[in-house]
């Protein structure tokens, strides 16, 4: 494994420094085990996102990248500036700027998009129709939801000592500095067996599903009978990044290369010959990948609409 790849995999955001240790792509903590090829695991990340609609991802310079629809202004994120960390929701794209502040674009029917007074905001996670943030000192706010969850996905109050979090379609999953798991909103699959996960270092949570990395490069996966799921997942070793789609689930193995299970209608779990990775993002029915040279792979489409193939001419990606 070459320099480059094991620079790109020790993801060292802001929320790292804010919080001393270090955070892998928002979702492990510096203290976890190091994996075989001594790369400390990483979850979700924030450099590279993808929900039903659209894959985003943060250049280098702090500008933004968006591919697929673009119908409630999604594409507004390309003006945004100063960014660290975004994250795709179904309709929304949401980024944390350098000083903690937040931005937000797309639709805002159920508050979503309402961030504009958030401060010292450290990661952020769009789902469906709600955002969460992580505060540095650990906490967690969240505004929009929708009618199906009754808004419980967004009763993040009283959450303390989180190092991650992420937004999945009517539920919410936060990981603590302990390695256990905090949920809520609808379902009892998505949040109550969540809560008995121990040593996780790295969370993803989508519509329909909730993935935890285990600090052995195992993985646990929730609400996930859909195409027999959490067998596949539980044979995975070796993973120091997990990312899930709506229903399909994507690991990144410590020497780069990518494993994926779960529907594969659309080709999105054709990720076999992908090497030298560095972040994974799963939406409905793409996945994307981004090398350690700041370009991107993929496979799959968007559902709706074409324009998945707009991300092979990205370059300067930022790495994790």
């Amino acid at each position: 494994m070459n320099n480059i790849f094991k620079k790109g995999m020790i993801l060292i955001l802001a929320c790292a420094m804010l919080f001393g240790a270090a955070v892998a792509c928002g979702g492990s903590k510096g203290g976890s085990r190091k994996t075989s090829a001594g790369l400390k695991p990483m979850g979700e990340c924030t450099v590279l996102a993808s929900d039903e609609n659209n894959t985003v991802a943060l250049k280098s310079d702090g500008t933004v990248l968006v591919c697929g629809d673009t119908g409630y202004g999604q594409g507004k994120a390309e003006n945004w500036t100063d960014i660290v960390g975004v994250s795709a929701g179904r309709y929304h794209i949401v980024g944390v700027r350098e000083d903690g502040t937040v931005v937000a674009t797309g639709l805002n029917i159920s508050g979503q998009c309402d961030v504009s007074d958030w401060t010292d905001i450290v990661m952020v996670s769009a789902g469906s129709a709600h955002t969460v943030g992580l505060r540095k000192d650990g906490t967690a706010v969240a505004c929009g939801g929708d009618y199906h969850a009754g808004y419980e996905q967004i009763d993040v109050d009283g959450w303390t000592d989180l190092i991650a979090i992420s937004a999945g379609g009517s539920h919410t999953v936060g990981l603590k500095k302990d390695g256990t798991v905090v949920a809520c909103g609808v379902g009892s699959n998505r949040c109550n067996v969540v809560e008995d996960w121990t040593d996780i270092v790295a969370i993803s949570a989508s519509e329909t599903l909730t993935i935890g990395l285990k600090k052995d490069g195992t993985c646990v996966v929730d609400g996930s009978v859909y195409m027999g799921l959490s067998d596949d997942v539980s044979e995975w070793t070796d993973i120091v990044a997990v990312s899930a789609g709506t229903y399909h689930a994507v690991g990144l193995k410590s020497d780069g290369t990518v494993v994926a299970v779960g529907d594969n209608k659309y080709g999105q779990c054709d990720v076999s010959d992908w090497t030298d990775i560095v972040a994974v993002s799963a939406g409905e029915g793409q996945t994307v990948g981004l090398k350690s040279d700041g370009t991107l792979v993929y496979c799959g489409q968007f559902p709706y609409h074409d324009k998945i193939e707009d991300v092979a001419s990205w370059s300067g990606i930022r790495l994790p």
